[in-house]
């Protein structure tokens, strides 16, 4: 587990070379097929070297939740442990990690009613203002989100005004016991200025290689709306927007850095309440090394 920039895959891939591991990815953008250069998807050379299980697995104008996802890992990691392997789930949708180990309460479906008319008041007042109110009703939620999510606000706005429940206390149960022992590695940087030059210096990797002809080709082979969970994700909301020419390419540039490092910040709150987790400094300079310590020992019983 960890933030985005924090040399997971990587990480990853070393450990898969080193033990009889298999990659289950965690991650609610890499499911998405066509979405590689925004995503940061592995590239063939690094599939070859450690194939990952949970890639490509849905058309962008597709839904997955985490139900869904916790219904394939489940079924993933016994096929994988039945063939004498070990998982090793990599990610940084922390959402998913919660609802493997955790499970998922029975929510309520969606009220497109509801829903219609938090939209129309968010056309009125704007995002923020309904995130403060979710604040108000379910800070932990509220925590995890950027202000203008509004697909998950609003479906936590739905919750709440369904059951008079927040949804952080129905997600919040006592957890589904796995049959596995667990390690769980969370990689959080000692310095916090070198993961955002890391996500600088990536994000700029990704304009060079084509993030905005990536989203041109999307928008013209998928029956694709700004509001889908895939084109929220960082990075594509805000080429979708340069494609509208609501911004130029420098804010392009400097809106999808600022949302990246905002999704980083969401990612260690989540990691800095993590029960059971082993924190690895991911800038040092022997973090292999050290994970693999710990694998090895994992491993032995």
């Amino acid at each position: 587990m960890g933030p985005t920039a924090s040399g997971k895959t990587a990480l990853a891939v070393s450990l898969v070379e080193r033990f009889p591991l298999e990659i289950v990815s965690v991650d609610s953008a890499l499911v998405y097929r066509d979405m590689d250069i925004g995503t940061a998807k592995p590239d063939a050379v690094t599939l070859a070297r450690a194939p990952h299980h949970l890639l490509d697995i849905r058309d962008p104008d597709q839904p997955y939740s985490a139900a869904a996802f916790r219904d394939d890992a489940l079924g993933l990691m016994a096929d994988i442990v039945a063939r004498g392997r070990v998982p090793l789930l990599v990610g940084g949708t922390m959402l998913y990690f919660r609802a493997l180990l955790q499970g998922l309460d029975d929510l309520p479906r969606a009220d497109a009613a509801l829903r219609r008319a938090l939209e129309a008041d968010a056309a009125v007042r704007g995002w923020p203002a309904l995130h403060a109110e979710l604040k108000a009703v379910d800070p932990e939620t509220a925590a995890r989100l950027a202000p203008n999510d509004s697909q998950r606000i609003g479906r936590a706005l739905e919750i709440f005004r369904l059951t008079g429940k927040p949804m952080s206390a129905q997600l919040a149960r006592a957890p589904s016991e796995l049959p596995y022992r667990l390690l769980q590695l969370a990689l959080v940087p000692s310095d916090r200025a070198v993961l955002h030059e890391r996500i600088a210096a990536r994000f700029d990797a990704m304009l060079e290689a084509g993030l905005v002809d990536e989203v041109e080709h999307l928008r013209r082979h998928y029956p694709l709306k700004p509001d889908l969970p895939s084109m929220r994700a960082v990075g594509y909301r805000q080429a979708w927007a340069y494609l509208d020419g609501d911004i130029d390419m420098k804010g392009l540039r400097e809106q999808g850095i600022a949302a990246t490092r905002q999704l980083a910040k969401r990612q260690l709150t989540w990691l800095r309440s993590w029960p059971d987790a082993v924190v690895l400094d991911c800038l040092a300079a022997d973090l292999e090394a050290q994970a693999s310590a710990r694998v090895e020992r994992h491993l032995r019983g």
